[in-house]
């Protein structure tokens, strides 16, 4: 049993993770600032209470009364007056035994200092301590006091309460943490925007809808049976399917093209005209190292802009082959229409003749049918070989005669059957062509008369087709063998297009004389390999 794995959406994901990035961030910064901040606040307090205790130990005031039991007094008043003024938590002056001169509680003058951290400075060292006294830990900072002449007479000690220090640092972590909780909601608000503004973006869609968009379009293109090549605004290939790679790879390309540019993969291209022009080039020839394919391209619109564009394309002879197949079965379908159509109406005939008893006239009107089809098809039978060509021409005589059509089928010698079965398609679909226009061309004339005349010499084959038509206007009979162009409405004109690509394709060549209410006589001159005859 698959487990199906619970989804997230797009704007919880990044809510979550902004957040999260957020809150670690600022717990870092937090952390780092208040570290700092710590000990900047301790460097602070010990500088101050360093600054008053070398202060108060080079006041002349204490120096003077340190020598003179008398002026103890003197030594409390002032450093009492220091106290207040600095704020600090104490101020005591001792002699060299260690015994206080001054102490903000009286009862404590006269008393060993207490601590235990001051004998380094009775032995002349300045410095900064942390210990316990009679009013509490603190942070004591120790100067010595030397007299005039230099000699040490005492130490003075001031010191700082740790629970103000401690009390200045959780101020200022307050502090921190309230910026802190602010960025949290910041980040916060960000990410919820930032979410919104990306899924916007995105058309809505969440991640995973996005990755299954992809795969199926993906799975597509590359099963597609068409090569699609595509780039971006500049030029660069971002996509090939494995249709193009194999075609790109029957031409002799076998670079990876993803990341190269257009036209230094395929120098023909002109995609690069499409992104430059913004105009589609349809059914288009591209040769690519001999390799002939068909092509599409059109630009990658968004918004209005022009951001890459797309080409489809296939191998020619694909097309090309594809086209006969097509052609050939269009012309076997409608030569079976027209013969049976032509045998149902014969049918009729003889079954009312029969019906009236009109058994003499039956009998003749059969023996005329039958001598007159086994004229037609002894004739195309015995001089033409290929069985392809003789059953469509003798299709061709049925459609003829349902238009009213007379269709006269002159074959002067034996027409063998091509080395090359697929010079046949290429014939029917010349002859095809020809006959249809010829006839359709004829709709509204009098005289309906169409003429096939087929030769073989030489390795030669001649076919002429001659109609009694109105004949081609001189203004345009160079434009009727173009693509797509037709005096007879929309998505007409491929038919003597057709006509001029395979006689192209036989190597041969073709005459047009048309004359205004004359006719149109075509004469045609296609190379024409034999096939071998088999002997037992």
């Amino acid at each position: 049993m698959k487990t199906k794995h619970f989804k997230f959406k797009l704007s919880t994901v990044i809510i979550f993770y902004v957040c999260l990035v957020v809150l670690v961030s600022l717990m870092i910064t937090d952390l780092l600032i208040s570290n700092t901040v710590s000990e900047n606040i301790r460097i602070h307090q010990e500088d101050k209470a360093r600054m008053i205790s070398r202060s108060i130990a080079t006041s002349t005031i204490i120096i003077e009364a340190l020598k003179d039991e008398q002026k103890t007094k003197e030594i409390q008043e002032y450093t009492l007056e220091i106290q207040s003024a600095t704020d600090m938590m104490f101020i005591v002056v001792m002699d060299m035994k260690g015994i206080r001169k001054s102490h903000p509680n009286p009862e404590q003058i006269g008393k060993h200092f207490v601590g235990g951290d001051e004998k380094k400075a009775l032995n002349g060292e300045e410095y900064v301590s942390s210990s316990r006294g009679t009013l509490g830990e603190s942070l004591r900072a120790f100067t010595p006091i030397y007299n005039v002449v230099g000699d040490q007479i005492g130490a003075v000690a001031v010191g700082i309460s740790l629970e103000s220090v401690e009390a200045a640092l959780g101020k200022s972590h307050r502090s921190i943490l309230t910026v802190t909780v602010l960025g949290l909601l910041v980040g916060i608000i960000g990410a919820i925007l930032l979410a919104r503004y990306i899924k916007r973006i995105l058309f809505g869609l969440e991640p995973f809808a996005i990755a299954k968009i992809f795969e199926e379009r993906s799975t597509m293109l590359q099963s597609t049976h068409e090569g699609i090549i595509a780039v971006d605004h500049e030029q660069t290939i971002t996509l090939v399917n494995q249709s193009a790679r194999q075609i790109f790879q029957r031409a002799g390309l076998f670079q990876e093209p993803i990341g190269m540019k257009i036209h230094d993969y395929l120098s023909t291209t002109r995609l690069d005209q499409v992104l430059e022009t913004g105009h589609s080039e349809l059914d288009e020839e591209q040769i690519i190292n001999g390799v002939s394919i068909l092509v599409n391209r059109v630009p990658l619109v968004v918004n209005g802009e022009i951001v890459g564009a797309i080409s489809t394309f296939r191998d020619k002879t694909d097309v090309k082959q594809m086209a006969e197949q097509l052609t050939g079965v269009k012309t076997y379908a409608d030569a079976l229409r027209a013969q049976s159509h032509e045998f149902m109406n014969r049918l009729h005939v003889i079954l009312g003749m029969a019906q009236m008893k009109y058994y003499d006239e039956l009998t003749d009107f059969i023996r005329t049918l039958v001598g007159h089809y086994n004229q037609e098809l002894g004739n195309i039978a015995q001089h033409i070989k290929d069985p392809a060509l003789a059953g469509f021409l003798m299709g061709k005589l049925s459609y003829a005669r349902e238009e009213n059509v007379e269709f006269i089928i002159e074959v002067n010698t034996v027409i063998p059957e091509p080395a090359n079965p697929k010079s046949a398609h290429e014939l029917i679909t010349i002859l095809g062509n020809l006959i249809d226009n010829a006839i359709e061309a004829m709709a509204d004339s009098i005289d309906k008369t169409l003429e096939v005349v087929l030769n073989f010499s030489d390795e030669i084959l001649t076919m002429d087709v001659l109609d009694s038509g109105p004949g081609i206007p001189d203004e345009i009979q160079k434009r009727v063998f173009e693509k797509g162009y037709s005096t007879k409405g929309d998505n007409r004109g491929y038919g003597l297009y057709l006509v001029t690509k395979s006689i192209e394709n036989l190597g041969g060549e073709m005459i047009v004389d048309s004359r205004s209410l004359l006719g149109t006589e075509i004469h045609i001159r296609i190379p024409y390999g034999v096939k071998e005859a088999k002997h037992d």
